[in-house]
């Protein structure tokens, strides 16, 4: 579904955009005097039909066009491997040395009185 935003098309971010404008219309005019004042309610009815049209004259059919599949290829698949490979090998050598020269390092009893 080319075009669309969140699942919504431009259609419906044109609808809020007109009532938004309206509604900011609206409450500019409220505050004029005279007789703009009461073009409040034609601005309010040209939203409204423009509205109408825009529902009931839609571009689009109501089914959307069947999508085409995308195949996903992973390109790097043997190189991933052997990365992990790699990187398995140097974990298992560090954690081999840790044990050897760390954990099992022998700790020796210290005379209680020097000879």
């Amino acid at each position: 579904m080319a075009g669309t935003v969140l699942g919504v098309g431009a259609g419906v971010f044109l609808l809020a955009l007109l009532w938004a404008l309206v509604l900011l219309l609206c409450v500019l005019l409220s505050r004029a005097a005279g007789v703009a004042r009461f073009s409040v309610m034609f601005v309010f009815l040209g939203a409204l039909i423009i509205t109408s049209v825009l529902l009931l004259f839609p571009r689009a059919s109501e089914s959307p066009a069947p999508e085409v599949e995308v195949k996903i290829v992973d390109a790097l698949f043997i190189g991933r491997y052997v990365l992990l490979a790699f990187l398995t090998a140097v974990f298992l050598g560090a954690l081999f040395l840790f044990l050897i020269y760390h954990m099992l390092e022998p700790v020796y009893a210290k005379p209680l009185r020097p000879c």
